[in-house]
């Protein structure tokens, strides 16, 4: 059985990125601050989907160059998705009741 291979060229990758940049920027740009809190977890989800991408490339490369790249992409996916549960962690610290009595 033979599976089909998808090439991706520079100018598509490029293409690719560019659009999903300019998509990011324009629905982020758009969200009130109320709702940073669940916006920042959801982007947390996104970024276990670039590690996951990242070692698909790690796994497919060919060249040394190509290793190093992966291996960079999966450290800093996996770096950011775990900042991000720290940061949304402590975001959410702030919505919940001191324990402080007064008296």
């Amino acid at each position: 059985m033979e599976y089909a291979t998808t090439i991706l060229t520079g100018f598509v990758a490029l293409y690719i990125f560019m659009l999903a940049a300019f998509t990011g920027y324009e629905i982020i740009g758009r969200v009130p601050s109320i709702l940073h809190t669940p916006l920042m977890s959801g982007s947390n989800f996104v970024h276990g989907i670039v590690v996951v991408g990242a070692l698909w490339a790690l796994l497919n490369a060919s060249t040394g160059l190509e290793q190093a790249i992966g291996f960079f992409g999966v450290l800093l996916g996996a770096g950011n998705a775990a900042g991000g549960y720290v940061v949304t962690e402590r975001m959410l610290e702030m919505f919940k009741p001191s324990d402080k009595k007064k008296g």
